[in-house]
């Protein structure tokens, strides 16, 4: 049985969606399977465990970091009389508004939220980030600055946790990036061309709820929508807005069979003002109904 957390579990500040903490995990005090409706990204401070992810096993040790999407499932397993220390930030879409990114200019320096996290688990899990040696200092020590500021709340404390938030998403995907240096093949002009559109499929998959543009996404990621467009099809078969409603039709697949809410609601949950769009669309790609598909896998 497969435990689903909630953002109101755990978020209980309604300024920010957001929690940081720390964890001791053991044989006698492991989380059972589960999934969430928010992003969990995870350092692992000491000790080896196995990550039990989507059906899948993968050793896990001091130093490995990663992310899971909401919907995904996982827990630990450790041995008798071993332990795993680890941090866990967790965090919706919200938190880091594509605004900031926007005026900062780090839309293409974010590969570890926007990219790393919707390769195949395989590729996620077997070649996860480990920050051995001095690459873990910055990150250890950013992680506890960011508890620090949530438990004391000292004035503007939100603010900085925002960027500390920020911040570590850039410093691991430096860190990813250097990773990928190391095991880059093909032409340069290709690469580019695969890693901008995995960027951008990413940024969909996790503002897939917002109102989207070709000419915002153009101006986020700094090329022009007639470019855009070309390369995007390019490189997946589909137009910008096919993805987007592939997404959001996903999405809605996984509300249908997972809770009770109502049709209008799941529409207005996935990024549909029109219900009766999105129930059209949906019955176009599904091949049934949001309540014909909800009855059958419920």
């Amino acid at each position: 049985m497969v435990n689903q957390l909630r953002q109101s579990q755990f978020m209980n500040d309604k300024r920010i969606p957001f929690t940081i903490g720390r964890c001791f995990h053991d044989q006698d005090n492991t989380p059972s399977s589960h999934s969430h409706d928010f992003i969990e990204l995870v350092y692992l401070v000491s000790g080896q465990a196995e990550h039990l992810f989507e059906g899948e096993s993968y050793l896990i040790q001091g130093g490995d970091v990663f992310i899971i999407n909401p919907g995904e499932v996982h827990t630990y397993r450790t041995k008798p009389d071993e332990h795993i220390e680890i941090i866990n930030c967790l965090f919706t879409p919200e938190l880091i508004h594509e605004s900031l990114l926007k005026e900062l200019g780090v839309s293409q320096s974010m590969d570890y939220y926007y990219v790393h996290p919707f390769l195949n688990p395989r590729e996620r899990f077997h070649h996860r980030l480990n920050l051995s040696g001095l690459a873990s200092i910055p990150v250890l020590s950013l992680l506890e600055m960011m508890i620090t500021e949530w438990e004391q709340h000292r004035p503007g404390y939100l603010t900085i946790v925002k960027l500390q938030m920020l911040e570590l998403l850039i410093l691991l995907s430096r860190c990813y990036a250097d990773v990928k240096n190391k095991e880059k093949k093909g032409s340069q002009r290709s690469g580019n061309h695969t890693i901008l559109v995995r960027r951008m499929t990413g940024f969909l998959e996790r503002h897939f709820d917002k109102k989207m543009t070709i000419p915002a996404l153009s101006e986020l990621f700094n090329i022009s929508s007639r470019q855009l467009n070309r390369v995007f099809k390019q490189e997946t078969n589909q137009t910008v807005m096919e993805r987007i409603h592939e997404i959001r039709i996903e999405r809605a697949k996984q509300y249908l069979a997972e809770g009770d809410e109502k049709v209008i609601y799941i529409a207005h949950r996935v990024g549909y003002e029109d219900p009766a769009f999105f129930t059209h669309l949906f019955r176009r790609k599904v091949g049934c109904s949001p309540g014909q598909f909800r009855e059958l896998h419920k």
